[in-house]
């Protein structure tokens, strides 16, 4: 049965412990690692699932309407999608500090905001892609999320014309092939593996985790997974707060 902690600075110095004597660290997270840099979820109760839209928020965000009702995706993208005023948190400071360290060999994520690289890190395999690059469907342009916010109604392409699309994976859309290999090579490579941030209920994303193949499973999240009772150490703590050594 694993070990559960819920004080921040007791479950801190564990985590240390545990980081140095291992001797490869993958960290997968998820949108709670966001959240501690002020940027909202989806799920949680202040999250965008229980605010009033037009649509729904997981209808917006999907590949269908993004077809159908374009201009209508971009008015919700520019202003729900895109926190370009955030800042690191803890979690992503001290992560990018280990791997410069030689400690954490890859971050893996399902967040799209950038904050990882922002931090310092370098090796990030984004599930889900990022806000930063914005690609124009016909000739291939890549675009900063600064210059979609520049822009209005549907972004079109400055060199061709054709129209500018996040890179960022919708619902209907799968993940990247590329992304998904280097991601299941990084988590099963790894001794540790520290989960933070996510519920591992959204798939596949959650479903990396099967590919760990290490001594030592590590679940930070302040509400239960279905993936607890598999783990070492819970971790009922702020994530933010963990990382603070």
């Amino acid at each position: 049965m694993a070990r559960t902690i819920t004080d921040a600075r007791e479950g801190a110095e564990e985590l240390r412990k545990r980081v140095e004597r291992a001797k490869s660290v993958v960290f997968f997270g998820g949108a709670g690692v966001s959240t501690a840099s002020g940027i909202p979820d989806f799920r949680s109760p202040d999250g965008l699932y229980h605010q009033k839209f037009a649509y729904p928020p997981e209808t917006m965000l999907s590949h269908s309407f993004y077809e159908t009702h374009t201009a209508e995706f971009f008015d919700f993208y520019r202003t729900r999608m895109i926190a370009l005023d955030a800042k690191p948190c803890r979690a992503h400071t001290k992560l990018a500090e280990l791997e410069a360290e030689g400690k954490v060999s890859d971050v893996v994520t399902q967040n799209i905001d950038g904050l990882h690289q922002l931090a310092g890190s370098k090796r990030v395999w984004e599930l889900h892609g990022s806000v930063h690059r914005n690609i124009c469907r016909r000739c291939g342009a890549v675009y900063s999320a600064e210059w979609v916010l520049g822009t209005t109604g549907v972004p079109h392409c400055e060199k061709c014309g054709g129209e500018v699309k996040p890179d960022v994976v919708l619902y209907e859309e799968g993940l990247d092939d590329r992304v998904i290999t280097g991601a299941v090579r990084a988590i099963a490579s790894a001794d540790l593996l520290i989960i933070g941030g996510t519920s591992l209920v959204v798939y596949p994303a959650a479903g990396l985790v099967q590919y760990f193949r290490g001594s030592d499973l590590v679940i930070c999240n302040l509400q239960p997974t279905p993936q607890d009772t598999s783990a070492d150490l819970v971790l009922a703590c702020d994530i933010a707060r963990v990382f603070d050594w």
